[in-house]
């Protein structure tokens, strides 16, 4: 059987873990995890290689797509010691591709998601100079049936006021509080274990494409449409 989708065993240890999260209980069931964290490489590989069918995927592998399942305790409430999921990201290649793609496997808990988790001060004023300067495409983008019967509507946090140089009742007021814009949909357990998951993510990770071309396209060039060095 192969080992390029989401096995149940892997599942169930995410499972347990969850319910037993402490190093003692974990210790004692390290081959399991090195068996599904096996898996969860193997899928992952798939993954990039399916992504770069349409993409260019500078993430060098699998295994380097992939979080740790240890937790970073140091300044969190919660110090249970793992994450109780499988986590990875990958970075679109060069400076004219932006746009980054995130995925969680989990019970009860899987999606993808993606964009621009924490855009700096420079880009992130950029983004609103362009928007406020015609928010049109990108409206198109958010409100196209296709795209908000995947993701519904655009996500990330907002300002609860009008960012520095913009007018509070600016027309695109509801677009430049965006401080972080951010695509997710989630899939069922039935999804995240059938055969064709890597196609589902792959699939998903496309719908991503108009939304993050645009994004592109305006990061890369200034105001007036000139490509940026």
């Amino acid at each position: 059987m192969s080992n390029t989708f989401i096995q149940s065993y892997t599942f169930e240890f995410l499972k347990q873990l969850k319910e037993n999260n402490h190093r003692e209980w974990f210790n004692a069931h390290k081959k399991d995890y090195e068996k599904a964290h096996q898996n969860v490489i193997a899928f992952a590989e798939d993954l990039i290689h399916e992504m770069n069918q349409y993409d260019n995927i500078e993430t060098a592998s699998g295994k380097k797509s992939l979080y740790r399942i240890y937790r970073d305790v140091r300044f969190s409430k919660d110090k249970t010691p793992y994450k109780s999921n499988w986590g990875g990201g990958m970075r679109r290649a060069t400076k004219w591709l932006r746009g980054g793609y995130y995925y969680q496997i989990e019970p009860g808990n899987t999606f993808i998601m993606g964009g621009f988790f924490g855009p700096n001060a420079e880009d992130l004023k950029h983004i609103r100079q362009q928007i406020a300067q015609d928010d049109e495409p990108l409206r198109a983008i958010l409100d196209d049936q296709k795209f908000k019967d995947y993701f519904g509507s655009l996500r990330g946090s907002c300002l609860k006021t009008a960012p520095k140089g913009f007018e509070k009742d600016h027309p695109s007021i509801d677009l430049l509080r965006y401080k972080q814009f951010l695509l997710k949909h989630s899939f069922t357990d039935a999804e995240a274990l059938s055969e064709d998951f890597v196609s589902l993510l792959a699939e998903g990770f496309n719908n991503m494409r108009p939304f993050f071309d645009y994004m592109s396209e305006i990061l890369t060039t200034d105001l007036n449409g000139v490509p940026m060095e």
